[in-house]
This record gives C-alpha cells, structure tokens and sequence, in this order.
C-alpha cells in the first residue's frame, strides 16, 4: 500500500503541473480553508529533499498563491461588509485586529480558520489595502519557507523513505499548531482572570 501512494506521488511531484497547482491550492486556501494547500506544500518540501522538486521553486509559487488568495478574500470581505459582522469568528478577528493592528494577520496564518477571518475582517471594516498588502506580503512569504522548509527537513531526515519524511515533516506542523492553540487559549484565560469583575449597581440610593 505505501509503495502504492508513493508511486503516486513521485508522479504527482515529477508532473509539470506541479507548480501551478500549488499555486492554485494555495490561492483557494485562501478564501476556501478546506483546500489542503499546507500540506501540498509540505509533501513538495519533502521531495524537494531528494531533488524531485526545487524548494525555492515551492516556497515561491506557495506564497504567491497565499498572497494572491488572501487579497481575494479581503475583497469578499469588502463586498459582504455587514453581513458578516456578527459571526463569532469575524468578532474574534475584529477585536485582535485591534489590539494588534496589522501585524495579526502574519499570527493568524498559523491558527487554524483564523487566517481567512482575519482576511474577510479586514476587508469588511476598509482596513487600508496598502497596509494590509505589506503585512500580508510578509504573512505569506513567511507561511511558504514554513512549509516548505519543514517538508524539506523532513524529507531530508528520511531521504530513502519519503512516506516517513512526509508524516515527520505533517506531524511538525501539527505540534507547532497545536503549541499556537494551547498558548492562544492560556493567553485568553489569563486576561479572563486578570480582568476586574463587574460590581452590581447599588439602585437603593
């Protein structure tokens, strides 16, 4: 079986297409999070590891893609302003958007669901394009070398079993994920406790 998926793999990453479908996965990613563009790129890293793919090549067309799909899910989100207003994650996204500014939309590009939030936020509340451009040019180049790179190390720790590299290099990116959750939610719950409760309001005088 897994001399199957690898067969089916190295065809996968020997095609000419390649390339532009990474570029596609990444883009709909953008706006359509269950495309699984992250690992796509990771699994290219990883054969990039045995020189079947050229790392730079995946990094490059991974974060164009992220950059371009991330500017088409701002652009929904200038179109639906209001409707989506109320929705928990749009709240969410909001309320970091304020605390943080600009530099929350490179954090959310590694909280699951929380990147096309934060996209769609920013276009529903005008956020300015030139400055949501720079952070984001600086989100998606940084998600490429992520990705690419922990596929790579992967593969190169496996360099005769790419099915291993591949899970190493998934199992990477699972753990980092799952470290950026448990911190997100400890930060949360902290700033819950730290904040001064609401006294009732004496009506008797």
């Amino acid at each position: 079986m897994s001399h199957a998926v690898l067969e089916l793999l190295q065809q996968v990453m020997s095609s000419p297409w390649l390339y532009l479908a990474l570029f596609g996965l990444a883009l709909l990613d953008g706006f359509f999070p269950v495309v699984p563009a992250e690992t796509s790129v990771i699994t290219a890293g990883v054969f990039a590891a045995t020189g079947q793919t050229n790392l730079a090549l995946v990094i490059v067309v991974a974060a164009l893609g992220a950059f371009a799909g991330d500017h088409i899910s701002y652009a929904l989100g200038r179109k639906a302003g209001g409707r989506i207003r109320q929705r928990k994650a749009f709240v969410w996204a909001r309320d970091t958007l304020a605390e943080r500014g600009g530099l929350v939309l490179v954090v959310a590009r590694y909280i699951p669901g929380g990147r096309t939030a934060t996209t769609l936020t920013m276009g529903a509340v005008r956020y300015p394009l030139r400055s949501f451009t720079f952070f984001d040019a600086i989100a998606a180049v940084s998600w490429g070398v992520y990705s690419g790179l922990i596929g790579f190390f992967g593969g190169m720790a496996f360099e005769q079993d790419p099915i291993k590299g591949l899970l190493l290099g998934l199992g990477i990116a699972l753990s980092i994920t799952a470290i950026v959750e448990v911190v997100r939610w400890a930060r949360k719950r902290r700033a819950t406790k730290a904040s001064p409760q609401r006294l009732p309001v004496d009506t008797s005088v």
